[in-house]
């Protein structure tokens, strides 16, 4: 079956026709992305160095709720790339900054096998049915949880004026589960609630990209802070 960019999508519970503003809680709830990403650059301003790999996922994330507002008001194949397209450069992106960022790997090591995720995750994709479309989201999820259990067994879990990375992955992958979960139930609630749960997927996942940048942006910081103090002198 071959599909044309104007086809329209009806994906959702809220889209009830085909109009502009058929979805308007799926729609204005992408601002949620925009919050998080203008939280991010607040802090990323803050730091006493300039990072330009978090800033340019923060950039990533504002273009998330862009372009699923399009997605959501427009409905056709061709916007719905507009809503996918950020949203794999961000996790393929931060994938490859934690594995340079936390685990210190080469750029080419970090490449490499970010690009095996990449790979892996469209095998899934596209060979594993079910969850309504949410079976892509797994993987992800997959790796925010070994990121968090393996940075946790390394350096623990009490957080260092509060900026331990272990910490920062689990709650993300906590709060993405739960997004994940609504995300995946929407067409199923449709008798229930007209209105479906895709609206809170937008604003679940807005606060979990907001705590990896913030993970992100600290990590840095936090280890400025550690060379600072083992330079100090022991008395």
């Amino acid at each position: 079956m071959s599909y044309a960019w104007t086809d329209a999508v009806a994906d959702y519970c809220e889209r009830q026709d085909h109009s502009f503003w058929s979805e308007p809680l799926n729609a204005w709830t992408n601002i949620a992305f925009l919050i998080g990403a203008a939280a991010a650059l607040s802090l990323w301003r803050r730091q006493r160095h300039a990072d330009w790999p978090a800033l340019a996922l923060i950039l990533v994330t504002a273009s998330v709720g862009a372009g699923s507002f399009v997605f959501h008001t427009v409905a056709t194949r061709g916007a719905e790339l507009l809503d996918v397209i950020p949203i794999a450069i961000f996790i393929y992106g931060y994938f490859f900054l934690a594995l340079r960022r936390f685990f210190h790997l080469g750029a080419a090591a970090a490449a490499a096998m970010t690009m095996a995720f990449a790979a892996g995750s469209y095998l899934v994709d596209s060979r594993v049915h079910g969850l309504n479309g949410s079976v892509g989201y797994l993987p992800p999820l997959g790796a925010l949880v070994a990121f968090a259990a393996l940075l946790g067994a390394r350096e623990g879990w009490t957080p260092p004026a509060n900026r331990n990375p272990a910490a920062g992955f689990a709650a993300a992958a906590l709060v993405f589960a739960t997004s994940l979960s609504f995300r995946t139930i929407d067409r199923d609630i449709c008798a229930v609630l007209p209105v479906g749960t895709h609206f809170l997927w937008h604003i679940l996942n807005a606060l979990a990209l907001w705590l990896l940048l913030r993970t992100a942006i600290l990590a840095p910081a936090a280890e400025a802070g550690g060379a600072k103090e083992s330079a100090a002198p022991s008395h």
